[in-house]
């Protein structure tokens, strides 16, 4: 192995060997632990360090580094105190994550660190995010994401690539390639010869170097971030390397050959930089043996310290508490005066206030620039906030939302609009696993709106006319909201653009141009989790949202002697509990309607808290009204047939036979 020390002083290189060696001798340790059954797990990054190590020490410290579950060098050349991480991993409350998540699956403003998440890519496209914060704030930063060789077979490793690459994004892509995914070689992974080669089809600089070479990858990093910091634009680096041990320690090497441990053994990155220094003689015998001894006792204590902590004490109430950003909304009153608006261009004037009120709000989805988006809601707004700030984007969900978190993250606020609610599938990862859960992980906002596009009613079929809001309604950590008149369109857009937590924002096509109503001028917000009664009556209550409302309106209206109570929900994350508690006490009998299907419809939800809290005050069972459990056909009649609505005046009449 060639090393080429440049113009490095003998100081600089002895720090590189300290930092170099220290992570191993943590790993060493973990592995005592591992065999003495303290410890349950370890991912051992044995055999990479030079890498995590050299890119590391060649970022700045106030740069947004996000690796994987091998490296280790990372924290700790980030000055992370071994306590904080042996706590983390252990599970202690004093970790990053309070006990609720293992290994490197944290992050850490502290030490801008952005750890994974078990699925892999993800956090590429958060990297993006960052990295456009910082482009948009002018700042000359560059930021570092690392990914191993069998993720760059994801999804998510293509779209955060060709995302960075169209927008000019000053992010460093390190591929990890130590040639195993788990077990699977890479032959049976991709079949181009090296992985740098992927950047020619995204247009972009691919660079290789020996991962074990921690000359070379300190200044071949420091390099390329300098260039980008001045001249933003993506990099792919592919480092090659080798694990010389299992994916875990569970897993074993068996499928590895031996010949190649034989042959990697020799490129190890630590005992040859070793034999160079003591060439160079900036290191002896007698000094390694003292710089080993000090580490040993120091990685000793603070282990044995993390171990001395009490494990957590189960507490239900902050567990549910840590699910949500802290934030209180104060209400914004609307003002007297009011203008007649349709329901899509109060969702207009929402987003144009929120885009003076944050300079720091950036909007995101496909064709939302130039072309005002699908249904021409933000249509003028290049014009008015530049394309800095309203973002045209490749047709790649799963990045764009992944790029909204790293927005948060770096400062900043985003609004990523689905073309249709339909296509939100394909970024079902990130908002579940990534919004969601990050704030209940490491206890990070995620300030990013998702709207959606949402229902049936315009003959558009399956793909493009889907109520999912019960996929959203189930996963602690986000809030879903779903504006039924053109008022609270404007408000609850408002209100959801404020609130620091992740919200997924539902928009009925139908009602987009069909519905005009006064719409309070200015700015104003409404209380999200807070329902709204529309119509007092005795004999029974609807308790519906969105669309459904409309439906029960036309009923009640054409029907006056129905006495009914109708409540518009509102929001579905956090429900209105007591509103509807009220409208049970008052009334005895209850529907439930929504456009969704019935089964497992947000509406069985509520039957059954209804059940549970409010049996005594029932007349009647709770009944509910939904759509057909099928996928929605496209045709008129069909469709017609499918919707609940075909079915309302039939469940009200059994209802009040009880």
């Amino acid at each position: 192995m060639h090393f080429n020390r440049r113009d490095k002083d003998d100081q600089f290189l002895l720090n590189l060997y300290k930092r170099l060696l220290y992570p191993r001798m943590v790993e060493e340790k973990m592995l005592k632990l591992l065999r003495q059954g303290r410890i349950g797990k370890w991912f051992s990054g044995i055999g990479q360090e030079a890498i995590a190590v050299g890119s590391t020490l060649a970022m700045q410290s106030d740069e947004y580094i996000l690796p994987m579950h091998r490296n280790l060098g990372v924290f700790t050349s980030r000055d992370i105190p071994l306590k904080k991480l042996m706590a983390q991993w252990q599970g202690k409350f004093s970790g990053f994550t309070k006990g609720r998540d293992r290994s490197f699956h944290f992050g850490t403003q502290d030490f801008k660190i952005i750890g994974m998440i078990s699925h892999l890519g993800p956090q590429m496209a958060l990297a993006d995010g960052i990295a456009l914060a910082d482009v948009l704030a002018q700042k000359q930063k560059a930021t570092l994401v690392y990914t191993g060789e069998g993720a760059t077979s994801e999804g998510d490793f293509h779209e955060a690539v060709n995302v960075a690459a169209v927008w000019n994004l000053p992010v460093i892509f390190l591929i990890e390639n130590n040639g195993y995914g788990l077990s699977t070689p890479k032959s049976e992974q991709f079949r181009c010869k090296h992985l740098v080669d992927k950047a020619i089809g995204y247009g972009i600089e691919g660079v290789q170097i020996d991962g074990n070479n921690i000359l070379e990858v300190y200044d071949t990093i420091n390099q390329l971030a300098n260039e980008i910091r001045k001249d933003p634009r993506p990099i792919l680096l592919e480092c090659l390397t080798f694990r010389m041990r299992g994916h875990e320690e569970a897993s074993g090497t068996k499928y590895v050959p031996q010949e190649l441990f034989d042959e990697w053994e020799k490129k190890d990155p630590l005992s040859n930089y070793e034999s160079y220094l003591i060439e160079q003689g900036i290191l002896t015998t007698d000094v390694i043996t003292d710089i080993k001894i000090q580490i040993k006792r120091d990685i000793e204590f603070e282990v044995e310290t993390a171990f001395d902590e009490p494990e957590p004490e189960a507490n239900a109430f902050r567990e549910e508490a840590d699910m949500y950003f802290p934030y209180a909304q104060k209400v914004i009153e609307p003002s007297q005066s009011s203008t007649e608006k349709r329901y899509l261009d109060a969702i207009t004037d929402g987003l144009d206030l929120a885009m003076q009120k944050y300079p720091n709000l950036v909007l995101m989805g496909q064709d939302i620039a130039d072309y005002g988006g699908a249904f021409k809601i933000t249509d003028g707004f290049t014009a008015k906030y530049g394309k800095g700030r309203v973002r045209n984007t490749p047709i790649c969900e799963s990045a764009i939302v992944g790029a909204g978190l790293g927005l948060s993250i770096n400062g900043y606020k985003a609004v990523v609009e689905m073309q249709f609610a339909d296509f939100v599938t394909v970024g079902f990862n990130q908002i579940v696993n990534n919004l969601a859960k990050t704030h209940y992980r490491w206890g990070e906002k995620a300030d990013v709106v998702v709207r959606m596009p949402t229902g049936a009613g315009t003959g558009a079929g399956p793909f493009h006319s889907q109520s999912n809001e019960a996929w959203f309604t189930k996963t602690p950590g986000l809030k879903v909201v779903y504006p039924a008149f053109p008022e609270d369109a404007k408000g609850l857009l408002l209100a959801a653009i404020e609130d620091p937590n992740p919200v997924l924002y539902f928009e009925h096509k139908y009602l987009y141009r069909s519905l005009t109503t006064a719409v309070p001028d200015g700015y104003y917000t409404t209380e999200i989790g807070k329902a709204v009664t529309l119509k007092t009556g005795s004999k029974f209550a609807i308790i519906t949202y969105g669309l459904g409302v409309h439906w029960a309106l036309d009923y009640l209206n054409n029907n006056p002697e129905s006495e009914a109570t109708l409540i518009d929900l509102r929001t579905l994350q956090p429900w209105d509990k007591e509103t509807v508690r009220t409208a049970v006490k008052a009334t005895g009998r209850i529907l439930i309607l929504h456009e969704d299907t019935l089964t497992n419809g947000f509406g069985a939800e509520i039957s059954a808290w209804i059940g549970e809290n409010c049996f005594q005050y029932l007349d009647a069972p709770v009944l509910r009204c939904a759509s057909l459990d099928t996928a929605i056909p496209m045709n008129k009649a069909l469709e017609d047939e499918f919707l609940a609505k075909a079915r309302l005046a039939e469940t009200i009449e059994k209802l009040l036979k009880y």
